[in-house]
């Protein structure tokens, strides 16, 4: 009876230790989601007060955010260039486009990701011990790199970036 019992509490103790992962991100706590703050801009004081704008209910203001112009600057670009495709990029766009383009690729990944997403996890509620979820459902689509290479040097192409056979 003893020995059940200590390994009971040994098996409680090391499933305790296990690493949840940067995934699984629930919380247990009512506080605050602190991924929900939005940082926003400082306010400015304008120069002169009597000639302000006229506000623009549901328009922008100098304090939202622009994820866009703020991706842009952060890698060393113009944030007045961002609109529409430069023309020296006009190839590569007719080249990636040359099977057709589907418009709503993203809402159709989408739903077909929330559907297999709800697949893998019919069971997933009756587990002894918490796991990352996200590894085991996605499991199947991971890439194995060195099978991958082996199979294009195979082939014959060249793999220069991955490390050489010895």
């Amino acid at each position: 009876m003893s020995r059940i019992l200590a390994l009971i509490l040994i098996t409680a103790s090391l499933s305790a230790c296990a690493n949840q992962g940067l995934r699984d991100l629930r919380s247990n706590s009512r506080g605050p989601d602190e991924f929900i703050v939005e940082p926003k801009a400082e306010l400015q004081t304008p120069a002169d007060l009597s000639a302000l704008p006229v506000p623009t209910p549901g328009q922008g203001n100098l304090t939202d955010v622009n994820p866009i112009d703020d991706a842009v600057i952060a890698l060393g670009g113009r944030p007045s260039s961002a609109t529409g495709i430069p023309a020296s990029d006009g190839a590569l766009v007719t080249a990636a486009s040359r099977f057709g383009v589907t418009p709503d690729i993203r809402q159709d990944l989408a739903q077909a990701d929330a559907d297999f997403r709800r697949r893998q996890s019919r069971f997933t509620q009756y587990r002894l011990f918490r796991e990352d979820l996200y590894n085991r459902a996605y499991r199947s689509q991971r890439l194995n790199a060195e099978a991958t290479a082996d199979s294009w040097r195979r082939a014959g192409a060249k793999t220069p970036s991955y490390p050489p056979l010895n």
